[in-house]
């Protein structure tokens, strides 16, 4: 099982030490270093500066929303950014939500499947460098009785082939996942609920397009922070669950919120969403359950830390993602370090 960090968004509050973060995780032989994007910081910009500044780490996007962005404009940034990088970048797509889709980018969140499935197809079309044309339901191109015309990619990439992830969380998205994808992108995984909440999905998906499991990139993210007391740990990111499971979403389109419900939080999950979206926040985080904070994080001892990456791994993990926790930079670099420390111990590395 190879380890990978996520930087989160630039913007949040530590961007002085992202940079260093990043080259650490250079330094102790982390794969992957993955930049997200909502509607603050843009996913390729922190990772063209990421890249410019390490020299083996990968750099990936966790995600690029679908639509932020033409499909083509997309392969155009995945090619320059495989190219100035030397072949070490990773393109992950996600279709975002209803609220950021709708109300940031003016784009009508509907039939996300198809959207996804058009977008990942016109994408790879367009790193072929063959002309490019395409009719779907949702991209025509080039737009009928007009001036336009098939057109191909200028540049040359770095590699033809660059690794596509998608994030997806619902059973139906999994699946698709499975079936048009390099890798999947999960958040909030448990170890003990892998298998019936993700990859039983991912695997129909792979099976309906007459492939196997195998090179197929399972990339969960789960916070990672380093420490004796594990329920104090657990506290810290209480306000993390709850934002996600009460409040990322509507009340009938909450993704995380049904996640959770999946993996056997039903009351729990609607006590939470419904605290949160009357407005107590701390009420909301207060009623997280401790067992589904520590079951979908990294939390205490070096010890306990390799215990649960092995079972991570057991589960079908190929890429473990930390988002090492602490208030400077030390403490995250400390998290880092014991995250290599953890695979070692648990014979994974």
């Amino acid at each position: 099982m190879r380890l990978g960090i996520n930087l989160g968004y630039w913007g949040a509050g530590m961007d002085g030490d992202n940079l260093a973060v990043a080259q650490e995780a250079d330094r102790l032989g982390y794969d992957v270093c993955w930049a997200a994007e909502a509607y603050g910081s843009d996913a390729p910009t922190v990772l063209a500066w990421v890249a410019a500044k390490t020299e083996r780490i990968d750099v990936g996007s966790a995600i690029m929303q679908i639509p932020a962005r033409q499909p083509a404009m997309t392969a155009m940034t995945a090619a320059t950014l495989d190219s100035l990088s030397g072949g070490r970048f990773r393109l992950g797509l996600g279709v975002s939500g209803p609220q950021v889709s709708e109300g940031w980018y003016g784009v009508k969140f509907d039939k996300p499947l198809a959207r996804t499935r058009e977008y990942v197809e016109i994408v790879r079309r367009a790193m072929t460098r063959e002309r490019l044309s395409y009719d779907g339901e949702h991209w025509t191109l080039p737009l009928p009785d007009g001036p336009g015309k098939p057109l191909k990619l200028t540049v040359h990439p770095q590699r033809e082939h660059i690794p596509l992830y998608i994030a997806a969380i619902g059973p139906k998205n999994l699946e698709q996942t499975g079936e048009i994808a390099d890798g999947a992108l999960l958040i909030f995984p448990s170890a003990d609920h892998l298998e019936d909440t993700a990859l039983r999905h991912i695997r129909a998906g792979r099976e309906k397009a007459g492939l196997t499991m195998d090179g197929f990139d399972v990339c969960p993210t789960v916070p990672l922070a380093l420490g004796d007391d594990v329920d104090a740990l657990a506290d810290v990111f209480r306000p993390y669950t709850a934002l996600y499971v009460g409040g990322m979403g509507s009340r009938k389109q909450n993704f995380y919120n049904q996640l959770a419900r999946r993996m056997g939080y039903e009351k729990e999950a609607a006590e939470v969403q419904d605290k949160y979206l009357a407005g107590d926040k701390t009420g909301a985080a207060a009623a997280v359950p401790h067992s589904l904070i520590d079951r979908t994080t990294l939390l205490g001892s070096v010890e306990r830390i390799a215990d649960r990456m092995a079972a991570y791994a057991a589960a079908g993990v190929t890429t473990l993602t930390v988002a090492p926790a602490g208030f400077t930079l030390d403490e995250r670099v400390a998290a880092l370090r014991a995250g290599v420390g953890a695979l070692e111990r648990a014979g994974l590395a």
